[in-house]
């Protein structure tokens, strides 16, 4: 009677283990960019299972940019993504159905890197220099708006299309006079530049303290598939809470899940990108949280900076009717 209960279960397992795999539900993510330390919590979120928990099978695939990503959801190429506040809101003046549906980082990374020997210290010192980035990319297409704030004679700039892994190299071997990244791109310039050799211009001390990195999904995901984006979003915030409790085995576990990464460079990295979500705001109303009063004074710097063809208004750029609770770990 046993062997027979045995053989029994060892059926049913083989009838219904295929079953379950195919009750998953994929969810393809664009991030923003290759894999750096920005994007460590979703692989701990698909390496702890978070996901899966939920039902969903998530696949996380590289983007040349925010405007890159934001084409991917727009048309359906992936079910959400990372990019740019800026560049999300501009997209809706030329008839994107993207919205923000929750933040990653709460204080802007948006920035110029430059070498000690040819500095970019303020916005007038980029008149004359060439800067490289790729088309896409969030920072360049904001760029206007920077530019219109800071009186800068955009005829005087140079933009130099390169790959968004080519950012680096083009800067320390003096192909570009500066590059626009992330201030939490640092550890990755000095690498090669050496510390001490690589100088910051953070556009937030320059008039641009805007929202930037963000979860972004398409009216498509929102309206047909809201269950499922509510899961994500849960998961991959969770993926964030275990980043910040425990830096160190979420880059292990980074590591583990994409092996070619620097893993110290990017620990360095991924450090920089926990300091801009260290605030007030995530404390009191949960990881990822969108305050209008932000968000609305985002949307008037690319409306009034940016030379898009129609306002946008501030309730079609975001939405929280997706966006869960979860709270920043307690140590």
């Amino acid at each position: 009677m046993l062997k027979k209960l045995l053989a029994a279960a060892t059926v049913l397992g083989v009838l219904t283990a295929p079953v379950a795999a195919q009750d998953m539900e994929k969810f393809k993510f664009a991030l923003n960019w290759f894999p750096v330390g920005d994007h460590a919590a979703y692989w701990v979120a698909l390496d702890k299972g978070y996901f899966a928990d939920r039902g969903l099978d998530v696949t996380l695939e590289n983007s040349k940019g925010s405007g890159d990503s934001i084409a991917k959801v727009d048309t359906g190429a992936a079910d959400a993504g990372l990019a740019d506040s800026a560049v999300v809101i501009a997209s809706k003046a030329r008839g994107t159905t993207v919205k923000v549906v929750g933040m990653v980082f709460d204080k802007t990374p948006l920035n110029v890197f430059s070498s000690v020997d040819n500095p970019v210290k303020t916005p007038k010192d980029l008149e004359g220099k060439s800067i490289g980035a790729p088309p896409g990319d969030g920072q360049r297409q904001v760029w206007p708006a920077f530019a219109k704030a800071n009186d800068i004679d955009e005829s005087k700039v140079t933009w130099v299309n390169i790959e968004p892994a080519a950012k680096v190299a083009a800067l320390a071997e003096k192909r570009v006079d500066a590059v626009a990244d992330y201030t939490t791109g640092l550890p990755l310039y000095e690498k090669p530049m050496g510390a001490g050799n690589v100088v910051m211009m953070p556009w937030s001390d320059n008039g641009l303290d805007m929202y930037s990195m963000s979860i972004i999904a398409s009216e498509k995901t929102m309206t047909e598939r809201p269950e499922a984006l509510k899961k994500f979003l849960e998961a991959a915030y969770l993926g964030w809470r275990d980043v910040m409790a425990d830096p160190e085995g979420a880059m292990a576990i980074f590591k583990k899940r994409v092996p070619e990464i620097d893993e110290k460079l990017l620990a360095a990295n991924m450090q920089m990108g926990l300091q801009l979500m260290q605030t007030d705001r995530y404390k009191e109303n949960g990881i990822g949280w969108i305050e209008e009063a932000k968000m609305c004074a985002s949307v008037d710097i690319v409306n009034t900076y940016m030379g898009l063809p129609k306002e946008v208004d501030c309730k079609d750029v975001y939405t929280l009717d997706f966006l869960p609770k979860v709270d920043m770990p307690s140590k």
